[in-house]
């Protein structure tokens, strides 16, 4: 990939929204892990570009910590998230299953959880790497985001907790940082039906407004009682909805240590901070506001690799790092429409990939980096120009850890453990399908006789405006409807040659376009009779905020606490 320089439109297009620091931390109890059960870190960005680290090609933002990890370990330059949106991403990659296997991905509508109190999220019957390691001997820990949901039917019953799902500790965001974390930011979610619901009861004040004036100089025959009914209905109507979109900071923007709620609301500014102490037992918060030549999404790309730097040093001073299989990723593409008028775009830079963030068939969502090093096993400074995915993670630390697939349920993902080796040549994968919710966008079929890499897309994102490259004036692109583009026949791209997907092939351009169609095709099809239908996580019931299931410090609504005892900042 080649370097870009600071005049690249790319370049001076990102803005500062980099959401949060992930980290995956699963350690064996045992004082030092033998070669056989490695102790693993497994730490992944959120909404980070694959173009923004220094070691997937970017000559302008400073990511020494990352870029190192890449040069001492293994650097996967095809390695591809299984969904491009947050919430389905991390289910894959938990599960080492496509999302939709379990429910996490949607036919149409929302296709991420949107509230800490809506009762969807990862079914407890699913079977993460973290319990099976667990089952192993190893300590397990998640320090950040979550986004997999909390709640079922009661406020405490944390039926799709971290805690739940194998971790013995949990410290981080349930749910994930979005524009009403930042006060002043203008709102993200939901906000085109809070937009609705506003102008509704504009009107319908208008209405009662004109009402009741009517009624006081006697120009309407209407009874006191009626005006008073109606101003109670729309007092009713305004409070059923302001009650959740009205806090939407104190409702979601919060942070747990394992059941209990520390702080509410969360303070943006403490954060970072607070998750790297709970990764490591010292730090000192260090300031980077101004420092790069991106702005704000760019000083956080580069604290973001401070971070890194500062477990990394971690692993060293207590000895870990000979025994530690370190893994850097990303959950999905840069987000291209993220912005705003006074700040400008503000999402991540893919690189030469198209499209971004909740495009589920462009490269540029779901093409994210891939690092893995364990110092004295895996070579340093090698590269696999291979098909891997995030699910692939599941039964590779399954397998160092000593534990066994599950064998009740299809598992997606392959282990990477003989392509990090160098004991094989070609990934297990030799088709992955692409989704967007619960529609498949496109299939990649590597040819491992010709070496070539297909890519077909049955359906693409309607680009607003037209040539723009994203759904501006969206939160992110539709996956259905008159949102998407139906290719019949569909598009086919050679990866291999084409990687940007710029040049479309046709029957007179490439003499097997038939025959790679029906192939993949095929495919296609026998994938499909591998699925089979589950409840959705993400239907109306479950996604709708439920004020009994909403997490709280203090006596629910009045929902307000620091980390320090003391109450929080209004």
């Amino acid at each position: 990939m080649a370097p870009r320089g600071p005049a690249s439109p790319a370049a001076r297009n990102r803005g500062p929204a980099l959401a949060a620091l992930c980290l995956l931390l699963g350690t064996g109890r045992l004082p030092a892990a033998d070669t056989l059960r490695p102790n693993v870190l497994l730490i992944m960005a959120d909404d980070l570009g694959i173009g923004d680290l220094g070691c997937y090609g970017n000559s302008t933002l400073r990511t020494p910590n990352i870029d190192r990890l890449a040069a001492e370990g293994v650097r996967l330059t095809q390695h591809l998230a299984a969904a491009p949106l947050c919430t389905p991403s991390r289910a894959a990659f938990l599960t080492g299953r496509l999302a939709l296997r379990s429910g996490m991905e949607a036919s149409d509508g929302y296709r991420a959880l949107q509230w800490n109190g809506g009762s969807g999220g990862l079914p407890e019957n699913e079977t993460t790497f973290a319990r099976i390691l667990q089952q192993r001997g190893y300590a397990t820990g998640l320090i950040g985001k979550w986004h997999q949901g909390v709640s079922c039917h009661s406020r405490g019953d944390h039926c799709h907790h971290p805690l739940r799902h194998g971790f013995d500790y949990f410290y981080g965001m349930p749910f994930t940082l979005v524009n009403d974390c930042h006060p002043g930011r203008p709102p993200e979610v939901d906000a085109a039906l809070r937009a609705r619901l506003w102008r509704h009861t504009q009107w319908l004040a208008l209405g009662v407004l004109t009402l009741a004036a009517g009624q006081a100089w006697g120009l309407l025959s209407v009874p006191r009682g009626a005006v008073l009914g109606a101003a109670g209905l729309l007092a009713l109507f305004f409070g059923s909805w302001y009650a959740s979109f009205g806090f939407v900071r104190r409702w979601n923007c919060l942070l747990m240590r394992n059941g209990d709620v520390v702080e509410q609301p969360m303070v943006l500014e403490r954060a970072a901070g607070r998750l790297l102490r709970e990764a490591v037992s010292y730090i000192e918060r260090r300031e980077f506001l101004g420092k790069s030549r991106h702005g704000l999404y760019g000083d956080n790309v580069e604290e973001m690799d401070w971070l890194v730097g500062q477990i990394l040093e971690a692993l060293e001073e207590n000895g870990l790092t000979n025994t530690t299989l370190t893994y850097f990723t990303s959950d999905h593409g840069g987000h291209l429409e993220a912005g705003d008028e006074a700040l400008g775009p503000l999402g991540g830079w893919n690189g030469v990939y198209r499209g971004g963030k909740g495009m589920g068939g462009w490269e540029g969502g779901i093409r994210v980096p891939g690092i893995v090093r364990w110092p004295g096993v895996l070579p340093a400074g090698r590269e696999v120009h291979e098909p891997t995915s995030l699910m692939d993670v599941f039964p590779t630390v399954v397998e160092l850890g000593g534990g066994e697939t599950p064998q009740d349920r299809v598992i997606d993902g392959r282990s990477l453990v003989p392509l990090l080796l160098g004991a094989a040549e070609h990934s297990a994968h030799e088709f992955l399908f692409h989704y967007c919710g619960s529609h498949l966008h496109a299939a990649r079929w590597h040819d491992k006789d010709s070496g070539r890499l297909w890519k077909v897309h049955y359906m693409t994102p309607r680009f607003h405006p037209e040539g723009a490259g994203a759904c501006h004036g969206h939160g992110v692109c539709p996956c259905s409807g008159d949102g998407v583009t139906q290719h019949s026949p569909p598009l086919l791209f050679d990866l291999s040659r084409d990687p940007s997907e710029a040049r479309p092939l046709s029957p007179e351009s490439e003499p097997r376009f038939h025959a790679v169609v029906a192939r993949v095709g095929a495919a296609l099809e026998e994938h499909r009779a591998t699925l089979t239908p589950v409840p959705s996580q993400f239907s109306l019931s479950h996604i709708l905020w439920k004020p009994w299931l909403q997490p709280c410090c203090g006596t629910f609504p009045f929902c307000s606490c620091t980390q320090d005892g003391g109450p929080s900042e209004r």
